[in-house]
């Protein structure tokens, strides 16, 4: 095959990956990163398989870059992982000439391998600006997905192999009808022993799939440990060292406190959001109002300390995840309540109906139509699309505590149930969540 069909073969490979963008989103929400990408390379080609691009970096599938300015040319070499942090204090490449052509600060590159031990190209990612990247947690993320990356491709290229065998097999068939009991039996076997193949690939998959759906979760569960052990002596410290310390020893102390606190939320939030995807969808058919009177209830003494007001309107039944809706009409309630302004009492109202909504491929269909609304503090609406990213917040930790997750977590139950979730706003006035789920 020609050199470049290869290549053009291997970005159609890469694209057959179901799980390839939630690993490049996941790279760029973890790190900070505005552009990830898959980079097919070889002796003297840089081609883009596919990208996650937050920076207007500009390259597409298909795109090219001259190989020797690139330092996946040198990692092709050499085969080890390449990591910056900050190039303008790098020794190493501070005075590259790849970060100053391309413009960017932090960066780091993993070979990806294929099975049979050749080289394929780099899982990479780049960043104006400087990011922490040097620790085994971020190393051992990309390697994970490098590895994993590498499995996807040993399995398409099994796949195409199989369906090549077989076709040739059939043309034989008719060519030798003389044959046809022999060259069945041939064929039966060969299905056999490439559909167990083909099973125990998908099995290995799915394994893999899982251990990359729990990997945040793991990583969450395993912070716990160290926090308690802090949280523990900062007890002992409050209950009986207190008055030993000086002021500025005291306030040092409750910025300690302060800090554990956050820490446990985020870690909190980190598990709920890892729970979105791992937990069994189980949907139930549900009359609406029932999950909002239960989040009233976890609110309760929210409600009663802020005076605020929740107004239930129209009703309908929905097909939804229960434990999840409950999880979103919580954070978007809670998020009501924290953001809310001291001139005058919360009121979020809520409204739920069916109805008739133009799709995107010019035809009509029945959605329910979730509507929550409130008198907060509300937001620029040139953020509108800002606020459900992961550790995204608006405002200063100082007036108002959060971890910057919530709101990624309603999206998230949002896209499970197979919707769409949209927010408007004005600043002092209030803020609008739209929410549109499919009808079955």
């Amino acid at each position: 095959m020609h050199p470049d069909k290869n290549i053009a073969k291997d970005i159609r490979d890469i694209g057959k990956i179901p799980i390839i963008m939630n690993i490049l989103n996941v790279i760029c929400q973890s790190t900070g990163m505005g552009f990830s990408a898959v980079a097919r390379v070889t002796d003297d080609k840089w081609v883009t398989c596919t990208t996650r691009d937050d920076i207007s970096f500009g390259l597409k599938p298909g795109d090219e870059l001259e190989i020797k300015t690139t330092i996946c040319d040198e990692i092709r070499h050499h085969q080890n992982p390449v990591v910056i942090d900050h190039v303008a204090e790098d020794p190493e490449f501070k005075n590259h000439h790849t970060p100053a052509q391309y413009g960017f600060q932090s960066y780091i590159s993993v070979p990806i391998i294929r099975k049979d031990g050749s080289f394929f190209g780099t899982l990479c990612a780049i960043d104006p600006h400087p990011r922490d990247l040097k620790s085994s947690e971020v190393l051992a993320m990309f390697r994970l997905f490098a590895e994993l990356i590498s499995f996807h491709l040993n399995a398409i290229e099994q796949l195409d192999d199989t369906e090549s065998t077989l076709s040739k097999e059939r043309e034989l068939n008719k060519l030798k009808e003389e044959n046809q009991k022999i060259f069945t039996d041939l064929l039966e076997k060969e299905v056999q022993i490439r559909t167990q193949q083909l099973e125990e690939n998908y099995n290995s998959l799915e394994k893999l799939n899982k251990e990359l759906e729990s990997f945040a979760y793991i990583s969450s569960h395993d912070l716990q440990e160290p926090l308690r052990k802090i949280q523990t002596f900062v007890s002992v410290i409050s209950e009986k060292e207190i008055e030993n310390l000086s002021e500025k020893g005291k306030e040092y102390f409750k910025r300690i406190q302060n800090s554990a606190e956050r820490m446990q939320a985020l870690i909190n939030d980190l598990l709920a959001y890892s729970r979105t995807s791992i937990d069994e969808r189980k949907f139930e058919v549900i009359d609406f109002k029932k999950v909002v009177e239960l989040v009233m209830d976890d609110l309760k003494e929210e409600l009663e300390e802020k005076n605020a007001k929740i107004e239930i309107n129209k009703m309908c039944e929905s097909n939804i995840i229960p434990f999840q809706f409950r999880q979103l009409l919580y954070n978007i309630f809670s998020n009501a309540l924290k953001f809310s302004r001291t001139d005058v009492n919360p009121v979020i109202a809520i409204n739920c109906e069916i109805v008739d909504r133009e799709t995107s491929f010019g035809h009509t269909e029945k959605q329910c139509h979730i509507k929550i609304s409130d008198n907060g503090i509300g937001f620029d609406q040139k953020y509108g699309e800002k606020i459900f990213e992961l550790f995204r917040s608006l405002h200063p930790k100082e007036e108002y505590n959060g971890t910057g997750i919530g709101l990624a977590i309603v999206k998230k139950i949002v896209e499970n149930h197979g919707g769409t979730i949209t927010a408007s706003a004005k600043l002092q006035e209030g803020a609008t969540f739209d929410i549109y789920l499919p009808v079955e």
